[in-house]
């Protein structure tokens, strides 16, 4: 996943804007873009970087859906945002700090995750200047 960009709608415009600024950010660009199967995707491809491949059949785009799914995860819990905005501000910062709080758990055992997860939390502590957080849950 390389970005999540909130919009009102899924037309032509819009997946147009959100390809041109993935280029931005990326300065870069790609040999291969994966999507869904939305329409306007495509048309979109075809009039910003028609020189990249672009793949969207099924299935080829559940590594992105997955990727997304603490974002669905946490819209669920807030019962949707007030507006795209507000979304995108929330969704652009929680992207990056999430991961640090989500240590992949299947690869530790118990005792490894616990210890894990209270150096995560002391670093994180320390970043944002948290004094006295009590060590009791």
């Amino acid at each position: 996943m390389l970005d999540i960009l909130v919009q009102n709608r899924r037309d032509k415009a819009a997946a147009r804007r959100f390809f041109r600024r993935l280029l931005k950010k990326t300065r870069s660009v790609p040999r291969v873009i994966v999507t869904d199967m939305l329409r306007s995707y495509g048309a979109a491809h075809r009039q910003v970087m028609p020189s990249v491949e672009h793949r969207s059949h099924q299935g080829l785009n559940n590594r992105a859906e997955n990727s997304h799914q603490p974002t669905r995860q946490r819209e669920r819990t807030m019962k949707g945002f007030r507006s795209v905005g507000g979304a995108q501000r929330f969704l652009a910062a929680f992207g990056g700090i999430s991961p640090h709080f989500r240590p992949h758990r299947h690869l530790m055992t118990a005792p490894g995750h616990r210890a894990e997860m209270t150096v995560r939390f002391a670093l994180w502590d320390q970043i944002t200047g948290v004094v006295g957080r009590s060590t009791t849950a």
